[in-house]
């Protein structure tokens, strides 16, 4: 079992920055998240969209800014569970918190922090007959260990920036990448296109357009699947099938853990601290709900910071917390780094 301060549910940006804040108040993270790899919508469904609206930055690329937010947590040593869900809770006699994972994992932890975004996402399935049966046996719907795919004939479906920058990454990895959409025009970043198209020349990119995968073949694991271009269907053979059409966001299993959900969102407490009807359980960012909310990631950094704040006075009750800036009092890692402003030099001038 993991033990922490927070456990963060979601490893979107949201997420990830309130490590940053409750690090300043001494307290350690733990981050649950669904997806493989921290970034939440920003790293699985758009990392090279310029977003326009966090101070600072007139424009920083979805995946730029999660690189961003994990150095700067970097020092605050973070534990992530990542590609697996929080599926339960249960209190303890003592107050603290024990969530369990869709692998069995549990953390322990005297604050939960659900930071969800939309919620966990589940990708969407191509309408294939038989797909549940080659589901993790040939079909994957998740990259998350590229390395699984080395020397493996592999075929993407799709047509966003995912298939794109998949397609690229596994070409130098797998002994064939087939990439099939069922459009000439593939929307993603201009940069990943002419990179497809590049080695597509180059013949480590067999690209089908446009075409649909219509069935899937193999005895216990998949051994080719079966297309269509221009009414003729085709057989493919290959060892794995990565269909990337997007993700469905869902509350999952959290719409079980008696929390005041509407709108298919957790309502809490802004006037005081976001705060659900559950004592030690908050919501932040876009997955709660409450008069006026701006499903805005600047407002979730918002919602992070006062909610560690609360988290700090329940853990420390009667302890006063002085607030002061970053330029004054610098930040303090786990790690033993420091980061902090250059002294003033003192010095008679002559």
């Amino acid at each position: 079992m993991f033990e922490t301060d927070i456990i963060i549910i979601g490893a979107g940006p949201t997420g990830l920055f309130t490590v940053f804040e409750a690090g300043l108040l001494k307290l350690r993270c733990h981050l649950i998240d669904a997806l493989p790899q921290p970034g939440g919508q920003l790293t699985e469904l758009y990392p090279k969209k310029p977003i326009f609206d966090i101070p600072g930055f007139p424009s920083v690329d979805a995946g730029v800014l999660v690189d961003n937010l994990m150095e700067q947590i970097k020092q605050f040593e973070p534990q992530f569970s990542l590609a697996q869900k929080a599926v339960s809770y249960e209190k303890t006699e003592e107050g603290d918190f024990i969530v369990t994972t869709s692998r069995g994992i549990q953390v322990k932890g005297k604050a939960i922090a659900i930071a969800g975004g939309l919620g966990s996402f589940d990708p969407r399935k191509p309408e294939l007959a038989n797909i549940d049966k080659f589901e993790e046996k040939g079909v994957e719907y998740f990259v998350r260990e590229p390395e699984m795919f080395r020397d493996k004939k592999i075929v993407i479906a799709g047509g966003g920036d995912s298939a794109l920058d998949w397609s690229v990454f596994l070409a130098d990895v797998a002994s064939s990448v087939t990439l099939i959409h069922r459009r000439n025009e593939f929307r993603g970043a201009l940069d990943s296109v002419e990179k497809v198209t590049e080695l597509k020349h180059q013949g480590k990119i067999n690209l089908i357009t446009p075409a649909e995968v219509t069935g899937l073949i193999g005895e216990e694991t998949l051994s080719a699947i079966e297309i269509e271009k221009n009414g003729e269907k085709s057989i493919i053979e290959t060892d794995y099938l990565i269909p990337l059409f997007g993700l469905t966001p869902k509350l999952g299993p959290l719409s079980d853990w008696g929390l005041e959900i509407e709108k298919n969102a957790i309502k809490v407490n802004n006037a005081l601290d976001y705060q659900t009807n559950i004592e030690g359980i908050y919501a932040i960012g876009d997955i709660n709900t409450y008069p006026g909310k701006l499903k805005l990631i600047l407002c979730g950094f918002h919602e992070a910071t006062l909610m560690v704040q609360s988290v700090y006075n329940r853990l420390n009750p009667g302890k006063k917390f002085v607030l002061k800036y970053t330029t004054v009092s610098g930040v303090d890692g786990f790690d033993g780094t420091r980061k902090e402003a250059e002294k003033a030099v003192v010095k008679a001038i002559d």
